[in-house]
């Protein structure tokens, strides 16, 4: 697997090997022992989500507070997003900054989303399957939300003058300035 540091050192891109020939291909998605080498610390994994959405449909900016803080491993298998991390820790100098990638089947990025940080994406194709591995299980009671268009934070998503479908939650979702955050 090729890692890429990306803007906020702690959110790495991930490009795996791709073998394929005529009859398709083959990849590691997921290897325990090299992902841990590569962030630097054991990461275990409890939980692996899967949506699916339609064009336009954002869904976050989503993350836990401690003490069931989550990272997260993600990736597009069919379809392709816009996904999106930002830094949600008072204390880091990265404080509210954002990156963000396309994500696709063809490209077959992942993005390692450490816990601290909030996680959004966008559908940028018709339709999009979405899988994540959560180094935590899902707590409501810690469950963290900040609005996709806060411009404090100002994520430039590629919407192409869509508006897009978003949860009531997400809706509701506070600015930064109001948002339960990480110390």
């Amino acid at each position: 697997m090729n890692l890429t540091p990306t803007a906020l050192p702690e959110v790495l891109l991930i490009e795996p090997k791709v073998f394929g020939d005529a009859r398709g291909f083959f990849m590691e998605s997921w290897n325990e022992e090299r992902f841990n080498q590569a962030v630097g610390y054991d990461v275990h994994f409890v939980q692996d989500n899967h949506s699916r959405s339609s064009r336009g449909v954002l869904r976050g900016l989503h993350y836990q507070l401690a003490p069931h803080a989550q990272g997260k491993l993600v990736r597009c298998v069919s379809g392709a997003v816009f996904d999106v991390a930002v830094d949600m820790r008072r204390s880091s100098p990265n404080f509210g900054r954002w990156v963000g990638y396309e994500l696709s089947a063809e490209n077959r990025r992942q993005v390692w989303i450490p816990p601290g940080f909030a996680h959004g994406f966008v559908v940028i194709s018709e339709t999009a399957d979405f899988l994540y591995k959560t180094s935590g299980r899902y707590a409501p009671e810690q469950e963290g939300a900040v609005r996709w268009d806060d411009p404090t934070i100002g994520v430039d998503w590629p919407l192409d003058g869509i508006q897009p479908q978003l949860s009531a939650k997400d809706v509701a979702a506070p600015l930064l300035q109001q948002a339960r955050c990480f110390d």
